[in-house]
């Protein structure tokens, strides 16, 4: 059954069009709540959201539509994404649903659907809300509509939990900024650092409802990158609108992506010798990065671009770490979906461990140049055009050029008309001059 309305991320859509309309959103969390008293008589969702202004209506709506199913409802306020998973569990709820567009602009808003269990939805489970969303719209007895409470002490679980995900000795000894990115961890990244012993600069926790990741987080470092530099801070943490992701700065104010950190963390599980099954990344991840581990022994995969295929493939070979090049670490020994807190966390308690920097635990780490360039394909579908004749022996051509030491990737957009070409290799000049060659193949397609 194809999907039309639940992409990889839940769904997403800019509010006041389909599908972020109150009437749409109310009718999902009917929808929602038909589906789970399936099972269960009185289903018990809980419900967070990040910081953007068309949570509080987007909330009410979703509120209405569980409670006319006969769902109860627990109101956990502004939180981040990992942490509605984890408290869906700790209340033992039937779901928990999250009520953010993560890194996407304020205008933009989104739902997230976890199960009992802390994980996204098994297909069947959102097909079937799917076509719950087909029926007509009714109240159960006004006798067995759902109850509304508010959980007072979310936050306070919630940074317990993260702090003992951290298995070293204090914070102490650093001086850290942590940038909230005006959103949903706001309210509790600053105090799980703090409360671990750090000193902590904190940068993004004045949201407005409208400046969530606006010019900060993980999306825009800038700002966070001159902070380190001028409080000579030992690191800096940046965490996205819902903080299920982060990137992190050295000293010397120099980026490490998700791709750097999932290197970080499996060295440190292997170092512990507590590093079960293959490292999972995405076709996205860098080269240089799967040639590292691998030459440190560590086995390594690749998965579809989303953390959903992560999760998947970490599951199917009996892994616990995986991620992406954005920041979305999977750390399945700690928790059950990405948490920026949480993964930050294990790179900073491998650096208490071994008294290395940041950029010392990168060392001998080399990672290849990546050249993407985004081809549009108005008229013509993505994934049929990767299937060109034209296209298939230009590819050719340029993976049997640059051999063993680099690698092509056509990949289609799944959201909007476009052909992502990337090439990667050790050698910028040449990397570049192909994929252009090679864009210009694909362009000539189209």
């Amino acid at each position: 059954m194809s999907r039309r309305y639940f992409g990889t991320d839940g769904i997403r859509g800019r509010v006041g069009q389909e599908p972020m309309t109150p009437e749409f959103v109310l009718r999902l969390g009917w929808a929602l709540g038909r589906v789970l008293a399936r099972t269960q008589s009185n289903p018990k969702v809980v419900i967070g959201k990040d910081t953007r202004l068309s949570g509080y209506m987007l909330e009410s709506a979703l509120e209405s539509g569980l409670s006319a199913a006969g769902a109860d409802v627990r109101l956990l306020g502004p939180m981040p994404t990992p942490a509605v998973a984890y408290l869906t569990q700790t209340f033992r709820a039937q779901a928990g649903v999250v009520i953010s567009a993560s890194h996407n602009p304020f205008q933009d808003n989104g739902v997230k659907i976890f199960g009992g269990n802390g994980r996204k939805l098994p297909d069947a489970v959102e097909h079937a809300i799917e076509e719950q969303l087909d029926e007509a719209l009714s109240c159960v007895d006004p006798g067995r509509f759902g109850k509304a409470k508010r959980v007072d002490d979310a936050q306070g679980r919630y940074i317990e939990f993260c702090k003992s995900t951290f298995r070293a000795d204090s914070l102490r000894a650093l001086r850290l900024v942590v940038d909230c990115a005006n959103g949903a961890a706001y309210q509790v990244a600053p105090p799980v650092f703090r409360e671990l012993g750090a000193e902590v600069v904190a940068l993004g926790v004045e949201p407005d409802g409208s400046n969530i990741n606006r010019g900060c987080g993980s999306t825009h470092p800038a700002a966070l990158q001159q902070v380190v530099i001028d409080h000579a801070a030992d690191v800096g943490i940046a965490l996205d609108g819902d903080a299920d992701r982060c990137i992190m700065v050295d000293a010397n104010g120099r980026l490490v992506d998700g791709d750097d950190l999932l290197y970080i963390i499996a060295r440190a599980r292997q170092r512990r010798d507590r590093l079960a099954g293959p490292v999972v990344g995405t076709l996205m991840t860098n080269l240089g990065i799967e040639k590292s581990l691998r030459g440190a022994g560590i086995e390594f995969e690749r998965a579809n671009v989303g953390d959903r295929y992560v999760l998947e493939r970490l599951e199917a070979c009996g892994g616990q770490l995986g991620g992406e090049g954005s920041g979305h670490i999977i750390c399945l020994d700690r928790t059950s979906t990405g948490d920026g807190i949480v993964a930050s966390l294990q790179v900073l308690a491998e650096m208490v461990s071994t008294g290395n920097s940041l950029r010392a635990l990168l060392e001998g780490v080399v990672k290849y140049p990546q050249e993407l360039i985004n081809v549009r394909v108005n008229g013509r579908r993505p994934a049929e055009l990767m299937k060109n004749a034209a296209v298939l022996a230009a590819r050719t051509e340029v993976e049997a050029e640059l051999g063993d030491a680099g690698r092509v990737l056509l990949r289609a957009s799944g959201t909007e008309p476009v052909l992502r070409v990337m090439v990667e290799g050790r050698d910028s000049a040449q990397i570049q001059a192909v994929a252009r060659r090679l864009a210009d193949v694909v362009e000539a397609a189209a």
